[in-house]
Order: C-alpha cells, then structure tokens, then sequence
C-alpha cells in the first residue's frame, strides 16, 4: 500500500472488527473508494490475518499501537 490513511483508536471496549469497520466507513466516504487492506500493529493481531468483510487485517510492525493504517492494497 502506497497511500492509505491513519486512524487512531484507543477504546479498549472495542473489538478490532468494528475499528476496521469504522476506519473503512471513513475512509470510504472521504475517498469515495472502499479499502481493502488495513495494517495494524503485531500486538493488535493475535491471529496472523483477519478478514473483516472485504477487508484483509495484517500486522506490520511499523505500524503505531492502537493505531490502524488502512488503504487500498497495491496489485503490483
């Protein structure tokens, strides 16, 4: 992913689907395009990939805790 956005989320009462859903809802209306990629921290992810909808969650260790960088991923 080339571009994407950063969205910050620290509600420790929310489970990582619904940031991702929220991030996507954002990221959609403020781009007009629907994400497909979200990268989040490794600590965030306790299982390797997630998929939420048509959304693939990976863990990358740039990636800020409570942080998720979401885009459209690069087909290169």
């Amino acid at each position: 992913m080339d571009r994407g956005m950063l969205w910050f989320d620290d509600n420790p009462k929310t489970d990582l689907a619904t940031k991702v859903g929220q991030a996507a809802q954002y990221y959609q209306k403020k781009f007009g395009q629907v994400p497909n990629l979200c990268l989040v921290h490794p600590s965030t992810l306790e299982q390797g990939i997630l998929e939420v909808g048509r959304i693939t969650v990976k863990a990358f260790r740039p990636v800020l805790p409570r942080h998720l960088w979401i885009g459209i991923a690069d087909n290169s």
